[in-house]
């Protein structure tokens, strides 16, 4: 639970951070990841997004382009042996900005902690980590 603000007036002049604040977010939480993941994960492109496609709502089968806060695709390092590597589309993490903010607003926790939640999730599904190693990971690297 955070301290309560000082200043109530404090947030009358605050703006939602844009996707350019948001991807400035998520690379800061990237570079306290431990150097072994960085090195792994290297060539996955981290994307901020408003929303997630139309298509990739039916393909999840979301009710509403709130239900998702990330998403991974691409080949995680598990499936990467047994997939061709031509005209293969790099990894991508995708962070959807409007929703993790829609969530951020009904939860007591930090933006920072919920950017740093979704992307070691999304960069979890990439490494097929456990619910445990992904938690451990996330103490580590949450603001």
């Amino acid at each position: 639970m955070s301290e309560p603000v000082s200043d109530p007036f404090v947030w009358r002049t605050r703006q939602a951070p844009s996707l350019e604040e948001m991807e400035v977010l998520a690379d800061e939480v990237m570079e306290r990841l431990p150097a072994h993941f960085r090195r792994l994960i290297a060539g996955v492109v981290i994307r901020v997004e408003d929303f997630p496609e139309d298509d990739v709502l039916e393909e999840l089968e979301a009710e509403t382009p709130f239900d998702l806060l990330g998403l991974f695709q691409g080949v995680g390092l598990a499936q990467d042996d047994a997939v061709a590597q031509t005209g293969r589309l790099p990894n991508m993490i995708f962070l959807y900005r409007r929703p993790i903010l829609d969530y951020w607003a009904e939860h007591e926790e930090t933006l920072g902690h919920v950017v740093a939640h979704v992307l070691v999730h999304e960069i979890g599904h990439h490494f097929g980590l456990s619910d445990d190693d992904m938690e451990r990971i996330e103490a580590e690297v949450a603001p």
